[in-house]
C-alpha cells in the first residue's frame, strides 16, 4: 500500500446554510489519509476548532507521508513527531500526531478487513456501558442543573451521570456553597446509589477542592475531576491523597510522560482523550501504563462520530475497564454525517463492527458539511 493523498477539513454542525468561517468555532477536525482506493479517518482535538493541528498537519505532515506504506504507520508518525518535537510535544502537534495515528489504524483496518478492535487483540466486551457527561452547570441555578440531568436520564437512559461546571477558569472559587447545593440537588433527584461524577473543570484552589470533595464524598459521587488546575500537577496530587473520593485528571494530557507525572503525583484514575492523547496508539500506551501502577483508566471523550468510535474500540480491549465511557452533550451532531456513529442504547454504546473504526459516511452530507483547512 501506498498513501497518495493527505486531506485536511472541517466537518460543520448546525445550520450549513451558515458561512464557513462559523465552523470554526463549532466542527469536528478531521484528517483523510487515501491510500490504494481506500481512505482512514482520523480526528484532531477540538480546542479552538481544532485547525492549528490540521494545519500542522496539511504544511509539515502530510508531504511527508505522501508514498508511505500505511501499515508502517508507528514509523513515519514517529519521525514526524521528533522532527517537529520543538513546537510541542503537548499541544498543537501531538494533537496532529493522534488525528493521524487514528485515521492510518482506520485504513489499516479497512485494507484488513477488520475492525480496530481486532488488530489490538480483539474486545472483551462489544456494548459499553456510557455516563452522561451534562456540561454547563456553572450558569444554572440549582433548579436549572436538576431539570437538564432529568432531561438527559430520560432521554439517554445512562449508566451514570457527571455533571460539569465548564465556565471561564479565570473564576476560581467562586460559588463554593452553590456548587455543594447542585451537587445535593442531583443526589436527591437519581437516590441515594445511583452512580454520580463531578467535574470542577480546574475550578478551585486546593483549599477548596478539599472542601467541596469532602462534600461529595458524604453525597456518595464516585470520583471528583481536575477539581484545581490541570498544569499544577503538585496540587493535583496533593487533594487525590488528602481526600477518599477518586480524583481523576489527565484529559488534558498529550504524551505518556504527563499522565506518568500525574500517577506520580498520587492521582489514581486518569482520564486520557484519544484525539490528543497520542490517537489508538498513545491510548493503548496509557492503558498499558495505568494498569501497571494500580490505577484506573477511564478515558475523556467529548467528541460524537471519529473520537468516539476510536475510543470505544480501545476502552473494548481493556479487561480491567472499572467505569463507565464518556458521552458529552450533543452527541448528535455529527449523526446524520457519520450515519451509524455509536449512540445510546439502553445505558450502553455499542462498539463499531465494520472495518477499520466501522463508520459509515454519507457523502452527500459530508460534502455540504465539508471546510477545507489548508497550512
Amino acid at each position: 500500500m501506498k498513501i497518495d493523498k493527505v486531506e485536511t477539513f472541517l466537518v460543520r454542525w448546525g445550520d450549513v446554510s451558515q458561512p464557513a468561517e462559523a465552523a470554526f468555532g463549532a466542527a469536528t477536525a478531521v484528517v483523510a489519509v487515501h491510500a490504494d482506493g481506500l481512505v482512514g479517518l482520523g480526528e484532531a482535538s477540538p480546542m479552538q476548532g481544532g485547525v492549528a493541528s490540521l494545519a500542522v498537519i496539511a504544511r509539515d505532515m502530510a508531504p511527508a507521508l505522501i508514498g508511505g506504506d500505511p501499515l508502517d504507520h508507528a514509523v513515519m508518525l514517529d519521525r514526524l513527531l521528533h522532527k517537529l518535537i520543538k513546537l510541542g510535544p503537548d499541544g498543537i502537534v501531538t494533537g496532529a500526531y493522534a488525528a493521524l495515528d487514528i485515521a492510518l489504524w482506520d485504513l489499516k483496518g479497512k485494507a484488513l478487513r477488520q475492525p480496530i478492535h481486532k488488530l489490538l487483540g480483539g474486545a472483551w466486551r462489544t456494548r459499553i456501558p456510557f455516563y452522561a457527561s451534562i456540561g454547563g452547570n456553572a450558569a444554572r441555578d440549582v433548579d436549572g442543573v436538576v431539570k437538564t440531568v432529568e432531561a438527559r436520564l430520560e432521554a439517554e437512559q445512562p449508566s451514570a451521570i457527571k455533571i460539569r461546571w465548564d465556565g471561564t477558569r479565570s473564576e476560581i472559587d467562586r460559588d463554593i456553597k452553590g456548587d455543594i447545593a447542585k451537587a445535593r440537588a442531583v443526589r436527591r433527584l437519581v437516590g441515594d446509589h445511583f452512580p454520580l461524577a463531578f467535574d470542577a473543570n480546574n475550578r478551585y484552589s486546593v483549599g477548596a477542592a478539599i472542601r467541596v470533595g469532602r462534600a461529595l464524598e458524604e453525597l456518595g459521587f464516585i470520583w471528583f475531576e481536575e477539581p484545581v488546575e490541570y498544569y499544577h500537577v503538585k496540587a493535583m496530587g496533593e487533594v487525590a491523597q488528602r481526600l477518599d473520593i477518586t480524583v481523576s485528571a489527565g484529559e488534558q494530557s498529550y504524551t505518556l510522560q504527563s499522565v506518568a507525572a500525574l500517577i506520580d503525583s498520587g492521582v489514581r484514575m486518569v482520564q486520557p482523550d484519544i484525539v490528543k492523547m497520542g490517537g489508538v496508539t498513545g491510548l493503548m500506551q496509557c492503558a498499558a501504563l495505568c494498569h501497571a501502577h494500580g490505577v484506573e483508566f477511564v478515558p475523556h471523550q467529548t467528541q460524537p462520530a471519529i473520537g468516539n468510535a476510536a475510543n470505544l474500540h480501545v476502552l473494548s480491549t481493556v479487561m480491567h475497564a472499572t467505569k463507565p465511557a464518556e458521552l458529552a452533550d450533543g452527541w448528535s451532531r455529527s449523526a446524520d454525517t457519520f450515519v451509524n456513529a455509536p449512540r445510546p442504547d439502553g445505558g450502553c454504546m455499542v462498539v463499531p463492527d465494520g472495518p477499520g473504526l466501522g463508520l459509515v459516511v454519507d457523502e452527500a452530507m459530508l460534502a455540504r458539511r465539508r471546510v477545507a483547512v489548508t497550512g
